[in-house]
């Protein structure tokens, strides 16, 4: 069989059919339609050296841009590349419509909304203003939420809340109550902001059911995952073992290396590792998913584990049913080396040899696009560095051309 195009010699990972070999990939009509060896085509490029998976899905970010402070432009999450972003809670009831025809529809990438139950979604986060939307009950919308997630099932894959000293103030777990109401209600899943207490983590855990999706789930102290004595809380394998699903949600301050590497050595693996890439973070210390992937992978997680946790288990996790491999898209990063420091928002910089780095990717139903990186790539690797300093990894800046 010959096909449109053909990607040459890249290490094909793919979790959901057990595939990590060398090979090619075939594309006839805009979709992926073989995978073997020596496969022919009209046109074959070579892409030794790089690592061919299903599309990346980025769990948790926040692409309103222009609509709330935090968002930024999904185009620039696109060309990191993944071909699927969901969005968690930056609209509520009352803007979802604006995020729907000016961002969501007109994007070159598959966007789905997890609706926030506060009315006017994350309005409120910036350096200078920065209110928690849960914090004032009045804001609390059940009956909207229900209405606008039924009216768009095929956008909205969930409900999420926020809650916190920060995102709710003292309101306790009232808004996640409220939520879960919603979601029962709507029949989808509902995605758990936690920060600082209150509520306590335990109460948060408690009243998740399975499918429903902690993020942050690796967060410093307070309120993190790990006991002093440095073994994994009662409640968080309690939780595990009812089916919640434990995302990482980067973000400006909600991963810490040292809660990682714990819950890391008690075999505690996240079941997907998102960005939670907004304004406040996209220039670091979170960057971008692949960014998140790779300290992950510093960390020692195997790499086609780290791919299932951006790819099949996010795709289960946010649609009803995972797309048939023939309309899956893919992306094909690459290891790139050198020495430039990575850090958290708490921690002291950690320096890596390898990180991942995109260099194409590939949306069914539309032209395959190849993205040529012009800078550097970051690169990380996790030793002890003296003083606490910023990242001076350079930006990577991609451009987009037709094959």
């Amino acid at each position: 069989m010959k096909h449109d195009l053909v990607l040459r010699g890249g290490r094909v990972i793919d979790p959901s059919q057990g595939v990590d070999a060398i090979g090619d990939v075939g594309f006839s009509d805009g979709k992926v339609a073989e995978i073997g060896e020596r496969l022919r085509g009209d046109e074959a490029r070579n892409i030794s050296g790089c690592i061919v998976t299903p599309g990346l899905i980025d769990l948790h970010t926040h692409v309103y841009w222009g609509g709330t402070s935090l968002g930024v432009d999904p185009v620039r999450l696109a060309r990191g590349g993944c071909t699927t972003l969901v969005d968690t809670g930056s609209a509520g009831p009352g803007n979802y419509l604006g995020f729907l025809e000016h961002v969501i529809e007109p994007s070159p990438v598959r966007i789905i909304a997890y609706l926030n139950v506060s009315f006017a979604g994350i309005y409120a986060f910036s350096r200078r203003v920065m209110v928690g939307e849960s914090g004032d009950l009045r804001l609390m919308a059940p009956i909207d939420a229900v209405e606008v997630a039924r009216a768009h099932r095929d956008t909205i894959g969930g409900i999420k809340v926020r809650v916190g000293k920060h995102a709710s103030q003292d309101s306790g777990t009232v808004p996640l109550d409220i939520a879960r109401l919603v979601a029962e209600e709507v029949g989808v899943p509902m995605m758990v902001h936690i920060d600082h207490p209150p509520p306590m983590l335990d109460e948060v855990l408690i009243r998740m059911r399975k499918g429903d999706i902690l993020t942050h789930c690796f967060r410093p102290f307070p309120n993190c995952p790990t006991t002093a004595e440095g073994g994994v809380r009662a409640s968080v394998l309690d939780a595990r073992q009812r089916g919640v699903i434990f995302d990482i949600g980067h973000g400006m301050g909600s991963f810490a290396f040292k809660t990682a590497r714990t819950m890391l050595a008690n075999g505690f693996i996240p079941d997907c590792i998102s960005s939670d890439v907004h304004a406040m973070c996209i220039d670091g210390p979170a960057f971008d998913l692949l960014t998140t992937m790779s300290k992950f992978l510093c960390l020692g997680l195997p790499l086609p584990e780290v791919v299932r946790a951006a790819t099949i288990n996010p795709a289960s996790d946010t649609f009803s049913s995972a797309c048939p491999a023939a309309n899956r898209p893919i992306t094909a990063p690459a290891i790139a080396s050198g020495n430039t420091a990575a850090t958290t928002s708490d921690e002291r910089a950690r320096i890596h040899s390898d990180t991942t780095r995109t260099t194409r990717s590939c949306l069914p139903e539309k032209r395959v696009s190849r993205c040529r990186v012009s800078s550097r790539a970051r690169v990380h690797r996790f030793r002890r560095a003296c003083g606490r300093r910023r990242s001076k990894s350079s930006r990577v800046t991609i451009s987009r051309r037709a094959m």
